[in-house]
């Protein structure tokens, strides 16, 4: 899959998810800090990734994301 899909990807679930407006979300927006993503809120963005995308997240990724950019490097170094 592309960057720019998997992009497209993450900011659609975001903008569904959350309620944010698609132009508020940048690449370095902080997932909970500026978009207000709880911790089930992350789970729940892990598992549309992962069935969106094809990849699984691994405990230790998944703890390491913290921005938008950081969602869509973790999907591309795990195959996405």
């Amino acid at each position: 899959m592309e960057r720019s899909e998997v992009e497209r990807r993450i900011l659609d679930l975001l903008v569904e998810q959350l309620g944010v407006e698609r132009g508020a979300v940048e690449p370095e927006s902080l997932l909970e800090e500026d978009l207000g993503l709880d911790s089930l809120g992350m789970v729940e963005l892990l598992l549309a990734l992962e069935e969106a995308c094809g990849v699984a997240f691994p405990d230790e990724e998944a703890g390491r994301i913290t921005t938008v950019r950081g969602a869509v490097d973790a999907v591309m170094r795990l195959g996405g």
